[in-house]
């Protein structure tokens, strides 16, 4: 499963004929009833990985309303937004769309989306607080999550052990002990954390653990706060990781992660989930048998907890101009609910609610990711945040302060002002 939370970055010039407030003006009123066909719009995920569970969800739908014919297109995550954005200014809008996280606050101020109310849909009292806040604008409710998805250290365990390390590390202290030991070991042509410059999931981990932040709200206003003595210091540890262990190209994303890792040239990687096994995937795996030689532990952080991790995920929304907007409603519950929410799980993802999530901690097959994903954080909630994604002003700023550019002060000082220009513009 590969998951790229694209910014939602089209939607100003969307013409939203209808308040986001409901569809008790829709033919087939907000319960559902009339409507004869269901258009869904899914990201590739759903059609390479659960395919199973989406037709489950449309036999439910069906066996409700005998007659109904359920729609279904899918999309990669890069494009997905510009066509969203072209067709919500027709009068041919899906009737349930998947969003990332950190996509749907600019849909909701513009409108786009239909306010859904939570407790028609299982579990909502207990959605994760990341996945809640991307659904949650100005007290009311657009979207419902959908599934989640934390990050993890995963570490080739047969390198480590020719480096005379045979535990993974529960503290700081211990990583980085370990990394020198490897560091030392495999030479300056090996990467003992591969760790993309650009990657700044990653990076603000660090900048939230040292008590930092992207952005802080006082009256309604965001402020950014890259440079505040806090941020600055997480920053300096992030650069201080890139400077010691990632001895690849210092301008690099995350994007090709896996692929990278599946070559065999780096030990560590600090990154979603499912990417450790990624690499291990025939097509991916360069070293031969790599699934038996990696392990993915809890990142431990530099404050002596664990690492906050940016907390991604999906939601499904309800486009405000869908003709069957109960029928989606009752649709997206069929996916999201308790037996899909099983299902999901199973794929290994984490759920959409603390409920589901509690007993994976104590299963070892799901115990890291579960308990990682206690510990997050998450984009702040302004009008102006998809701009700032657009214009990847923390991948600038990381870069500069990586590639030695500019000092770790300067380059957060000059990130500030440029999310300062955008971030309260609706």
């Amino acid at each position: 499963m590969k998951r790229k939370l694209i910014a939602a970055i089209g939607v100003a010039g969307i013409m939203i004929g209808a308040a986001a407030c409901g569809g008790s003006d829709k033919k087939d009123g907000p319960a559902g009833g009339d409507a004869k066909e269901l258009t869904v719009w899914l990201t590739v995920d759903a059609q390479k990985n659960w395919p199973e569970l989406v037709k489950a969800a449309d036999d439910a739908i069906v066996a409700k309303h005998p007659g109904l014919k359920i729609n279904h297109e899918y999309y990669g995550w890069p494009d997905k937004n510009a066509k969203l954005d072209a067709v919500l200014a027709t009068d041919k809008a899906p009737d349930v769309v998947e969003m990332g996280n950190t996509e749907m606050l600019a849909y909701s101020i513009k409108g786009a989306f239909a306010e859904v109310d939570p407790s028609k849909f299982d579990n909502s009292a207990a959605w994760l607080d990341g996945l809640k806040a991307s659904v949650s604008y100005d007290g009311k409710t657009y979207g419902v999550p959908y599934y989640a998805g934390g990050r993890t250290a995963t570490w080739r365990k047969d390198i480590a052990a020719d480096a005379g390390v045979t535990a993974t590390p529960k503290t700081y202290t211990e990583l980085t002990a370990d990394l020198d030991k490897i560091q030392a070991k495999q030479g300056d042509k090996f990467s003992a954390w591969y760790q993309p410059t650009r990657d700044w999931y990653a990076a603000m981990s660090y900048v939230y653990d040292a008590g930092g932040s992207i952005a802080k709200e006082d009256g309604g206003k965001f402020k950014a706060n890259l440079s505040s003595p806090e941020s600055v210091k997480g920053l300096t540890e992030f650069k201080n990781v890139v400077d010691k262990y990632m001895k690849g190209d210092k301008t690099k994303d995350e994007s090709d992660r896996p692929i990278v890792y599946g070559q065999g040239k780096s030990g560590l990687i600090f990154s979603a989930a499912w990417e450790g096994a990624n690499a291990a995937l025939p097509e991916n795996d360069k070293v031969g048998k790599l699934a038996d030689k990696i392990e993915s532990f809890v990142m431990p952080a530099l404050s002596g907890k664990a690492m906050p991790v940016f907390l991604g995920g999906s939601d499904l929304a309800i486009p405000v101009k869908s003709k069957a907007q109960g029928l989606a409603a009752e649709w997206i519950n069929a996916l999201t609910g308790a037996q899909g929410q099983k299902g999901l799980i199973a794929k290994g993802n984490l759920p959409n609610n603390k409920t589901d999530l509690a007993p994976l901690k104590s299963d070892p097959k799901t115990a890291v990711p579960a308990t990682a994903a206690e510990s997050s954080w998450f984009v702040p909630m302004a009008p102006g945040w998809g701009q700032v994604e657009k214009a990847q002003v923390l991948q600038t700023m990381l870069q500069n302060i990586g590639t030695g550019k500019q000092t770790v002060e300067a380059a957060a000082k000059d990130a500030d002002a440029a999310i300062d220009k955008v971030i309260n513009t609706k």
